[in-house]
C-alpha cells in the first residue's frame, strides 16, 4: 500500500491514537504524541498541516514503525485500511 497524498497531521494523530499515541503538548503548528505501549516511551512531533509533505510523513512512519516492531508497509495497512 502507497503512503496516502492528502493526510493531514489531524488526521495521522487520530489514526496513531489506535496504537496508544496521546497528544501531549503542541506548540505553534507542531503536535506531540507519546506512546507508553512499552517500557519506554516514545515520541513523535507531527506537523499541524493541512497535506503533509510526502518524505515526512514516511520519516514519522517509519520512525512509529520501528518502535512497533512493524515493517513501515505493516504500518500503514494498519492505520489507513
Amino acid at each position: 500500500m502507497k503512503i496516502p497524498r492528502d493526510l493531514s497531521g489531524e488526521e495521522l494523530v487520530r489514526a496513531l491514537r489506535r496504537f496508544g499515541y496521546q497528544v501531549t503538548r503542541q506548540t505553534g503548528s507542531h503536535i506531540r504524541v507519546t506512546s507508553r505501549l512499552r517500557s519506554s516511551e516514545h515520541h513523535v512531533t507531527i506537523p499541524a498541516h493541512k497535506h503533509m509533505k510526502v518524505g515526512t510523513l514516511a520519516e514519522i512512519l517509519g520512525d512509529v514503525a520501528k518502535y512497533l516492531d512493524l515493517t513501515r508497509e505493516e504500518l500503514i495497512e494498519q492505520l489507513f485500511t
